[in-house]
């Protein structure tokens, strides 16, 4: 979305969900179905935009292998923790650190399924300057505002999810093995076996990757990003006054 900032004027008429500005339709063929949208619209359609994003990311987060096949946001070892599961691999400890790995990954798919409502929540109580901010933002705005709006709730609903499945899937077990087995060794700083926190937080923050992405896409106008009429309508009108 180019000079998205252009339609601020319109915003600034009167944000409100009673009150609409009249259509003027641009006299060329070509330009059909541009319009001018009205306050409304721009306000509904963002809101559209930001559901979209949400509501995708967290689908594909919370499906197998959403978390573990996806490079972007896969959960690995702790940075702490790396030189545990290299020593534990040079002692042919391979599928004790691979389980921990699968098991990471598991339960942050699980917990990706409690954040939709969370994000919806944010998205309804958006205000004025939330929505201004994000139309004539970075392309990764929306993304920062849910950051700031949901981050808390999203740590206190993912982590009881995330402790559950860890212990259903046995990460507990095997990272508190692995830090065991590490803890054994001579003259080693000895590590946490806790790893809820860290599964916790690398969750929310693999979250936040694929809902910058999924805003990116609507924002460049990629295929089938735009997937509302109204959405194409403020847009696509935001486009066309960029250029």
């Amino acid at each position: 979305m180019k000079k998205v900032y252009l339609l601020l004027p319109l915003l600034l008429v009167g944000f409100t969900l009673t009150s609409f500005d009249s259509y003027k339709p641009l006299n060329t063929a070509i330009d059909y179905p541009q319009i001018i949208p009205s306050n409304l619209d721009i306000g509904n359609a963002l809101k559209e935009a930001l559901q979209q994003g949400t509501s995708k990311s967290t689908d594909q987060l919370s499906a197998v292998n959403g978390f573990f096949g996806n490079a972007a946001v896969k959960i690995l070892f702790p940075p702490e923790a790396k030189k545990v599961e290299s020593t534990l691999r040079g002692m042919g400890m391979n599928s004790l650190c691979d389980n921990v790995i699968l098991s990471l990954n598991r339960a942050a798919e699980d917990a990706a399924k409690e954040a939709k409502p969370i994000f919806l929540d944010a998205i309804k109580h958006m205000t004025l300057q939330d929505v201004t901010g994000i139309l004539t933002g970075p392309n990764d705005a929306a993304t920062q505002y849910f950051k700031r709006t949901t981050t808390i709730q999203l740590a206190a609903k993912f982590k009881p999810v995330i402790k559950v499945s860890l212990d259903k899937v046995g990460a507990t077990k095997y990272y508190g093995t692995a830090a065991a087995e590490y803890n054994k060794l001579p003259f080693v700083k000895h590590l946490n076996p806790d790893i809820t926190d860290y599964a916790t937080q690398k969750a929310i923050e693999g979250l936040f990757v694929e809902i910058a992405q999924e805003e990116l896409k609507i924002r460049q106008n990629l295929p089938d990003a735009r997937s509302t009429p109204l959405m194409q309508k403020v847009f696509a009108f935001a486009d066309k006054k960029g250029n």
